[in-house]
């Protein structure tokens, strides 16, 4: 099967497409693109199924999973968020208002990749693509063992290795050679890298089960 994997950064996306044993990377503007591609299944680094209140169980589940570090799970997004504000403390006073949880900066900027591939995932239904986390792609590589920060050495070399180990072989040119002036981070590719893993070989997913859905449909569910 043809698998693809993508995570977003400031000037696009960073997809990764598995095909047998032939692997390739690509950095593109838009999630558009997966229309053009053939493939199985893509596995996204985003949230899929928005929720009213900001409140998912795929969320609450995965950072349970990844304890000590759940915090590496965002979660609160809904999708008025973005439709009706362009200022987040606007956006924040509404959702006080409404007796929810404030979005946080780093989740406001993730609005319009968030906004973009909802669009897309509501207009595609014929298409499988499922929500990841490449947090708990990485947890499962690594034996269900705790991995240190991505934003440090020791954790962005303990994801190569892994990734590695999992038939990466052109990683390093990846990383350097083909990341050059894209505007793409090395945690960037590692990511997308991890949740093509997901979307080749789903081991699981949070909630198990039948995916529980936002009111237009969507499946709230993330795949490992």
């Amino acid at each position: 099967m043809i698998a693809i994997g993508l995570d977003g950064f400031s000037q696009g996306w960073v997809a990764v497409t598995l095909d047998s044993d032939h692997r390739s990377i690509d950095f593109i503007s838009d999630i558009s693109w997966l229309a053009t591609q053939r493939f199985a299944r893509a596995a996204i680094d985003i949230p899929i199924g928005l929720g009213d209140d900001g409140v998912r169980a795929c969320d609450q589940l995965a950072r349970k999973n990844l304890s000590p570090h759940g915090s590496r799970v965002f979660s609160g997004g809904r999708r008025w968020l973005w439709q009706d504000f362009s200022d987040p403390d606007l956006a924040n006073a509404e959702a006080e208002r409404r007796g929810q949880k404030k979005v946080s900066r780093q989740l406001w900027h993730l609005g319009p990749k968030i906004m973009e591939v909802d669009g897309f995932v509501r207009e595609h239904h014929d298409l499988d693509i499922r929500e990841s986390h490449p947090e708990l792609v990485f947890l499962r590589l690594n034996d269900d063992a705790a991995l240190p920060s991505k934003h440090t050495e020791e954790g962005l070399a303990l994801r190569r290795h892994l990734l590695m180990a999992n038939g990466f072989s052109d990683l390093d040119d990846w990383l350097t050679v083909r990341r050059a002036r894209t505007g793409a981070k090395r945690d960037d590719v590692l990511d997308a890298c991890a949740v093509a893993l997901a979307a080749r070989d789903c081991v699981g997913c949070l909630p198990e089960g039948t995916a529980p859905r936002d009111r237009l449909g969507v499946p709230q569910q993330i795949w490992f």
